[in-house]
């Protein structure tokens, strides 16, 4: 008799020959601008850890205190045994850096959008939602049972259209979409998605998973970086990109928090964040506050790396996500070995993550420029032995 998971292996096999098999790299030592990969030393362009603060031992003496005065874990829900008052210390921390009423912790990011979106809106309500948005928004969409419809990247007369024709039908809209889209770099225009919220009532979700620390006069994001702090929105973002640390939250009014804490089964139903987790979180917030030279510097490695690439196909970003564009999946991994035999880490971004194959590099705060040359270097050497290739005549 046939094994009923005999199709694994031949989906397997699919996935290699269309080039989208993918395989974890074995990173080693303490996160940072240097990254040890399979035993070389890279320049490690393929982290989130913006400011540098996964390694900071700030975070890591917060972390280990937690640990000796909890333990390892929580144990719990938060609703049961699982609840510490570091938790709340993280929750009002949140809250005023993002200058909102609460907030509310969740173990990871995923988790947040997928369990906000789900208690938000179900079976009689609509999503109307950007066509780049993360996985964890477009699968929190599906999950609530919601009319979903996608409107083009970015495309603010499509998503009015949609409005117009739309919203009257059903009884709540909600609006979701990323500040900083993580495949592309760019940032959603705020300032009409909230107009076109308003206009229509509808709720409005933006998530700031990659805006959080990094954006803003304090750090609080693209919501406070585009003058919209006290707007009424349920702002998502994570604790595990910029902050270094891991978890996920939802800031928004007190009855919005209130709300969610008897209604987000990804948070009543889930161990709470480890205290350890918790404290380095905590301890982010607290360098993010008070070291705004930190976002500086991540900013200028930006405008250094964005100038040495210019003359590439580079897709416009407005973030430390800058994204190469390559005519396929093969390439994209051809470039990406390539330029790891030259000790640059990139990671090779390929569908169906994407519509398209790119290189996607992201910046830190401690890289440093002579780093931020060697890669664009041998980006350049790359682009030049192919085109002799292409072209063995010259």
């Amino acid at each position: 008799m046939t094994s009923p998971y005999h199709w694994l292996q031949k989906s397997l096999q699919t996935l290699h020959q269309a080039d989208r098999y993918r395989s974890v790299k074995t990173i080693t030592q303490r996160a940072g601008a240097i990254a040890i990969l399979d035993g070389e030393p890279v320049i490690n362009f393929a982290s989130n850890d913006y400011l540098g603060l996964a390694g900071d031992d700030r975070l890591i003496q917060s972390a280990i205190a937690a640990t000796q005065e909890y333990g390892t874990g929580s144990t719990g829900s938060r609703l049961l045994s699982g609840h510490r008052d570091l938790h709340r210390q993280l929750e009002r921390a949140i809250a005023d850096l993002k200058q909102t009423e609460d907030a509310i912790v969740f173990s990871s990011g995923y988790l947040a959008n997928l369990g906000a979106i789900t208690a938000l809106v179900g079976q009689r309500d609509l999503i109307l939602a950007d066509s780049d948005n993360h996985s964890s928004l477009k699968n929190g969409a599906k999950l609530s049972g919601a009319t979903v419809f996608d409107y083009p990247h970015c495309n603010m007369g499509e998503l009015e259209n949609l409005l117009q024709q739309s919203r009257h039908q059903y009884r709540r809209c909600l609006m979701v979409s990323d500040t900083v889209f993580s495949m592309e770099g760019d940032r959603c225009p705020l300032p009409q998605l909230i107009n076109l919220a308003q206009t229509h009532g509808a709720m409005l979700l933006v998530d700031e998973a990659h805006a959080t620390g990094i954006f803003g006069e304090r750090g609080a994001g693209v919501v406070e970086a585009m003058g919209q702090s006290g707007q009424e929105l349920v702002q998502v973002g994570t604790l595990s990109k910029a902050l270094g640390s891991l978890g996920g939250y939802v800031a928004g009014s007190a009855a919005l928090v209130d709300f969610l804490r008897n209604r987000a089964a990804t948070w009543i139903y889930t161990t709470a964040l480890s205290p350890a987790d918790t404290a380095a979180a905590l301890a982010a917030i607290a360098i993010v506050k008070s070291e705004p030279l930190r976002r500086q510097q991540l900013w200028q490695n930006v405008a250094i790396l964005r100038d040495f690439l210019q003359n590439f196909d580079l897709f416009p970003s407005q973030s430390p996500i800058l994204c190469l564009g390559l005519s396929s999946a093969k390439e994209a991994l051809a470039m990406s070995d390539h330029l790891r035999s030259q000790g640059i880490f990139v990671p090779a971004i390929r569908p169906p993550t994407v519509s398209t194959s790119r290189l996607r590099f992201s910046v830190m705060a401690t890289h440093e420029p002579q780093q931020l040359e060697q890669a664009v270097k041998a980006v350049a050497g790359y682009l030049w032995h192919r085109s002799l290739n292409a072209h063995p005549s010259r």
